[in-house]
Formats: structure tokens, sequence, C-alpha cells
């Protein structure tokens, strides 16, 4: 081989070896350079699961997110959740990720961050979700505010064996079969006091929930209630007299259909000692129950309804936010994050833990843009929804749940579940409780009532 031509492989060699080293973080799926890559911790607040309960959600998705370093939970007694997490916030050195109720989000709308488009985007979640978390968590310019793992509607708990005693052998489906059977299961004493109740409403302190059946009443007497678009709440007057009406009668000792007063033992107590026949509740409550009375024969169904062409039902459950400022305490001080990673990968993890996957994560490098696919052999929502025994947000998994003895009648109500918009959900709560009470008593009727409430609602949501 002559000289020259020995040169020219050398240089040759030389130059494909480089172009090899040049490409190979291509091939590799690592193209980023040390400067693109970043790791983040991320913390996340609720009040009603346990650590258990995430432990291998959260190791399936550190394992299949090369940018999240950590990932914990912080469980926090309901009763002080919020104010915890206010201050918490307020001081920057709140969570990452937390859970805030669905009528929260008006309140909390500031305080957090929407899905960036390319993790999370209108269609996706539409798709995904029942309707009623696309009321509640999607903004007015198609943002995407927050998800839940599961949504809950009010269902019917009814005692089997005061149904038996009274001749009852279906629980009702309408308001008319409720106040018949109510009637027939209440006993009330030669002295006029109530040693058994139909069913726990006309109140509201000692009705677990009683706000929500007053706005259910509303929507399925089909009162236009306020939305994000119209906050204005100037439902049509009769429907709003007529609800008020009917709620209170079961507490009007002059009705015939009086069988609940103020001085009856809270709604879910009455129902575990067995002295009511029926309470309008939330599934979370189905523990409750059989903890305070494993014994108890009671059974769950539907949520009456007005009409069976157009079935309405209320919600009332929680959704993952993310955290729209904090400080960052840096995992690799070399490779600073910023407010703007720490968001985006929260969202991540908001995606991986509520959507169906497919047996992948797809990891997106928000530096970069890059995109890459890792196998993950768990679905969170499904194994969330089957471990926890609760009510699934997922379309997909709620028709798995529909034929469910227990779960049943509350992923069927998911699906047709509705609610409005309450710019402060206590303040308004307590303006009905102050309008039932003052009815109760006597002090104004059901149109004066109703007239009080349009006023104070429209000065809470800012409307009038």
């Amino acid at each position: 081989m002559n000289k020259n031509k020995k040169k020219f492989n050398i240089k040759k060699t030389i130059s494909l070896t480089v172009m090899f080293f040049m490409l190979l973080p291509v091939f590799s799926g690592c193209a980023e350079s040390p400067s693109k890559k970043y790791l983040v911790d991320l913390e996340v607040w609720g009040s009603f699961d346990d650590n258990s309960d995430f432990s291998e959600i959260f190791a399936t998705f550190k394992g299949a997110n090369p940018f999240v370093r950590n990932i914990t939970y912080k469980k926090i007694p309901v009763d002080s959740y919020e104010n915890e997490l206010m201050d918490a916030l307020a001081s920057g050195n709140g969570p990452d990720i937390f859970l805030v109720n669905n009528a929260w989000m008006p309140r909390y709308e500031d305080k957090v961050i929407p899905a960036p488009f390319n993790v999370i985007n209108e269609k996706q979640y539409r798709d995904t979700f029942v309707d009623v978390a696309a009321t509640d968590f999607i903004g007015k310019n198609s943002e995407i505010y927050g998800v839940p793992l599961s949504v809950d509607s009010l269902g019917l708990y009814y005692n089997k064996d005061l149904f038996n005693a009274a001749g009852i052998t279906t629980p009702p489906s309408t308001w008319p079969e409720l106040l018949d059977s109510s009637r027939r299961i209440t006993k009330i004493n030669d002295v006029s006091e109530i040693e058994r109740s139909g069913v726990a409403m006309g109140t509201i302190p000692n009705i677990n929930r009683s706000t929500d059946i007053i706005d259910l009443l509303m929507l399925q007497n089909g009162a236009q209630l306020p939305d994000k678009n119209n906050t204005s709440f100037r439902p049509d007057f009769n429907i709003g007299k007529n609800m008020l009406e009917f709620y209170t009668q079961f507490a009007r000792s002059s009705s015939p259909a009086y069988g609940w007063n103020k001085n009856l033992h809270y709604s879910i107590d009455a129902f575990y000692e067995g002295d009511l026949g029926m309470m309008l509740n939330y599934s979370w409550h189905i523990n409750t129950i059989k903890n305070k009375n494993a014994k108890l024969n009671f059974a769950l169904a539907p949520i009456p309804q007005i009409s069976s062409a157009k079935p309405i039902n209320y919600a009332n459950y929680w959704s993952f936010v993310v955290n729209k400022n904090k400080q960052i305490k840096q995992v690799d001080e070399d490779r600073p994050i910023s407010n703007e990673i720490r968001a985006h990968e929260a969202w991540q993890f908001l995606r991986f833990l509520t959507m169906p996957n497919n047996g992948k994560f797809t990891a997106i490098n928000h530096k970069t843009k890059s995109v890459k696919d890792y196998p993950v052999n768990i679905d969170p929502a499904a194994y969330y929804v089957e471990r926890t025994k609760k009510p699934a947000a997922r379309r997909d998994l709620v028709e798995k749940q529909k034929t469910d003895p227990i779960l049943g009648p509350f992923a069927y109500g998911n699906l047709i579940a509705k609610t409005w918009y309450k710019k402060n959900s206590n303040l308004i709560e307590t303006v009905w409780a102050s309008v039932v009470e003052d009815i109760n008593k006597g002090n104004i009727t059901p149109d004066q009532g109703f007239s009080q409430a349009v006023y104070r609602i429209n000065q809470i949501n800012g409307s009038n």
C-alpha cells in the first residue's frame, strides 16, 4: 500500500470515529447534553388516601420518568386540610400537587397552573373523563386545571329491614315514590315524637351534605344555574320556591310528609343506628356505615328522579391540581430547574396518574421537547379505584363499575352528574342553611326564603 493511500485511510478512520461518537447520543436515545437534563422532586398533598395507595404508582413513575428523582405523599386530616394548605401556599412552601374539592375551584384558580397543551389537551380530557369533570376543571380558554381519579355523586342508602317490615319491595326511583316509602316507614308516637324516620330531609345542620340535596332538586327541576361564563344566580322563581317547599315539608309537623326535625341524631348516626329508612349521600360513607354497624342490613340504589328521560345527579369530588408558584429546592445545583420545569413534571405525573397509558409512559423533556416512551406495567387509575373501591372518574372504568352491586349506583350517577358555579361554596352553604332554618321556624315563607337566597348568592358570586 503506498504512503498516500495509507494516510488517506488513517484520515478516513479518524473522521468516521469522530462522526460515530457525535451521533452516538442520538441513536442511544440520550440526545440531550448534560445541560439539557434535569431532576425534579415532587410532593403531593391529600386527605383521604394513605401512602400505601400510591406507593406502587410512585415507584413505577420514578422508574419510567428520567426527569423525576423522587415523589412523596403527605396525608392531612380533612378538618385541617384547607387551612394548612392555604398557609403553605401563602408561604411559598406548599406542595407541588394537591387535591381541591370541585366546588373550591373558583377560589383556587389563581393559585394553580393549568396543564401544558402538549401534556393534556381538551379533547383528550373530554374523551377520558365524565362530563362533570370537564365542567368544573376546564377553563374558559380550554385550559385544564385539574384531573380527578374518582368522582362521586349522590346515591340512595336504604335500610332493607325497615323496607321489608313496611312491605316495600323495591327502593324508590322517583320522588313521589320516596314520599310514599318515607310515610310508610316513619313512626311517630302519641306525644308527637319521631321514633323512626323515613328519610333524612328537611333540615340542614343534622343532615350530611344537606345543601347538595337542595342543589340536586334545583337541577332536576330544570333550574338554570350559574357557570363560568354567567355567574348570575337567577333560576326560575317558581322552581326555587317549590324546591324549598318540597325540601322543608319533611320537617314541618303539619305536613303529611313529616318525619324529620332538628332534634334527631345526625343523619349518618341515625342510619347506622337503624332508626332511619333512607339517606341521600355519597359513596365515601359506605365504609363509615359498615365500620359503625357491620350487621346493618342496608343497600344502595340510584338517586330518585323527576324525569327518567332526563336523569340528573349532583357531584361532590376532589381533583389534583398543580401549585402555581413554589420555592424550589434544587436537586442538582449544576442543573437548576425553573418553576416552569417543576410544573411541567407535576403535570406529567398527573397525566400518568389519571389517564390511560396503553402500557407506556411518554416522557417529554421540557428543555428540548424531545419525546421518549418507557414501558410501564400498571394503569394507575385502574389500580387506584380497585384498591380504594371508589367510583371512577374515567369513562372506561365507569363502564366496568356500572354493574358493581355497591358502586354501580354511583358509577351511573357520575355519568349524569352536574354542578354549578359558586365563587365561594362555603358561604353559599350558609345561605341555604339560614333560609331553611327560618322557613322551619315559621319566620319566612318558602317564596320569601328563595328571594333572600337569590339576593345573597348573587352578592357572593359578584352578580348583583
